[in-house]
């Protein structure tokens, strides 16, 4: 499916103004533009990290000037979905970590949850701030050939990209101006704004100005560039572990030039393993040794709190809508992908029958490694996948191979179409109606080998400006 024309071979109607403009550049025109568009990125110090062969290589963002279009009246209805979705998640980290009522009601299984590697004992029996645990969420989109949009995966322990759609913005901006003018394109510039406003609302009860910090693992992290931009956005501290200390009071500190001065919230950009030494690895140079005592008696607030992950499973995930109609009593408004659950006999069995026609994926894995893609797999990856199913059924799901829709990408001058995804953020400040904000698109991510499913900028895939459009009464 295309995503800017129809069937007929016409426009789609949020993409006709689009299509008139780039129907009307002089041969070389847009290519032109493309390359522009990379020299700006270069000139702006947009990076991203590959890790290669032992060494950390910082490589220029991968942007296409072709932007995505979607209907503003069909991303109502998408983020109205990723808002409830993220307020059912919430309750059920908030539930796993307390009453576990979902699971003495047998809606979803113990011995899952039991096997969970993102289940953290050390976060049992707390209750953060409006009782929200992933303040901060990306849930990837993907659109079948029937044309609408289901959820592939949901991201909770610290999603990235949120940096590169807002400079994609920037760039596209610039890249084609008159058709901001002309159209009603919903603008992203407020993320940052959003989220600095959600990291105040949910600061230790008391504290009525709080000081925020950036934590980052350092600037050989892939995402430093992000950890950097958003901290300077919001007028927030970046800071390392080696930055912060906890008192005999059992507040966090930063250290400064003008001594300690105290930290009341912390977005963390650190794996929950590696937050606090005391706690979780010993070995770790980039935690705080103390922040999870501090975080526990209410000092400070971290933000996505630790153990949210416990629901950012590949298998949690299938029960998602489950989880929507047992803690919000609605309908989900998104579907998620029909999924395969090795765990069950029943459900492996069907998954070792057809591995050809499937996505087979790791439970936790993220970047897209360890997925295998059957029908594109050689005879030595199935046998390799088969085996690593029957040896940890736990750890596998598998999902059908889907017509994933396309949009004409600058390809060696000429457009051609590729596979994408989308990545809008989600967020989350309080559980109740109306407590989160979604970003108007998202990150939009290429495939650029021709026929290729993966996305990630890690394995070779670029990155879109998602425009949310919205048409005039009648224009539909």
């Amino acid at each position: 499916m295309d995503e800017l024309l129809g069937p007929d071979g016409q426009p789609r109607p949020a993409a006709a103004e689009l299509l008139r403009m780039l129907s009307s550049l002089k041969p070389d025109a847009l290519d032109e533009r493309q390359r522009a568009a990379e020299a700006e990125i270069l000139t702006m110090g947009i990076t991203f990290t590959v890790y290669s062969d032992g060494e950390d290589i910082d490589r220029a963002w991968p942007f296409d000037v072709v932007p995505r279009i979607i209907d503003g009246a069909e991303w109502d209805s998408v983020s109205a979905g990723l808002a409830q979705r993220l307020r059912a998640l919430n309750l059920f980290i908030d539930d796993i970590y307390n009453d576990r009522r979902i699971i003495a009601d047998g809606v979803f299984p113990e011995d899952l949850l039991n096997d969970s590697v993102n289940l953290r004992d050390q976060c049992r029996d707390m209750r953060p701030p409006n009782g929200v645990w992933a303040h901060i969420s990306g849930s990837d989109l993907v659109r079948h050939a029937d044309g609408d949009l289901y959820v592939l995966e949901d991201n909770l322990r610290v999603p990235s990209g949120v940096s590169y759609m807002l400079e994609n913005r920037a760039v596209a901006k610039r890249t084609f101006p008159g058709l901001f003018e002309r159209q009603s394109i919903r603008p992203v510039d407020s993320y940052t704004d959003e989220l600095n406003r959600l990291l105040r609302a949910v600061a230790p009860d008391g504290v009525t100005d709080p000081q925020i910090a950036v934590l980052t693992p350092g600037v050989f992290n892939s995402a430093y560039f992000e950890h950097s931009f958003l901290a300077q956005r919001m007028g927030a501290e970046l800071v390392e572990g080696i930055d912060l200390t906890v008192g005999d009071d059992g507040r966090v500190y930063m250290r400064t030039i003008d001594g300690l001065e105290r930290v009341d919230v912390i977005y963390r950009r650190v794996d929950d393993l590696f937050l606090d030494p005391e706690v979780f690895r010993p070995d770790s140079l980039i935690g705080v040794p103390g922040l999870m005592r501090a975080w526990r008696e209410g000092h400070v607030t971290i933000v996505n709190a630790p153990g949210a992950g416990v629901a950012d499973d590949k298998v949690v995930y299938a029960w998602v809508p489950d989880i929507i109609r047992y803690y919000l009593a609605e309908e989900p408004i998104i579907a998620n992908v029909p999924t395969w659950r090795c765990m069950y006999d029943d459900e492996r069995r069907h998954v070792l029958d057809n591995l050809r026609e499937l996505v087979v994926k790791p439970a936790n894995e993220s970047g897209g490694y360890g997925i295998l893609i059957g029908d594109r797999a050689t005879d030595e990856q199935l046998a390799a996948s088969r085996e690593a199913i029957e040896a940890d059924p736990r750890n596998w799901v598998a999902q059908p191979i889907l017509d994933l829709s396309t949009v004409p990408t600058v390809i060696d001058g000429t457009l051609a179409p590729r596979h994408v995804d989308l990545r809008p953020f989600i967020l989350t400040r309080g559980i109740g109606p109306g407590e989160s904000y979604v970003t108007p698109g998202g990150l939009t991510r290429v495939a650029l080998p021709e026929g290729s499913l993966v996305v990630n900028s890690s394995q070779g895939g670029g990155s879109k400006d998602t425009w949310i459009v919205d048409l005039p009464e009648g224009a539909r």
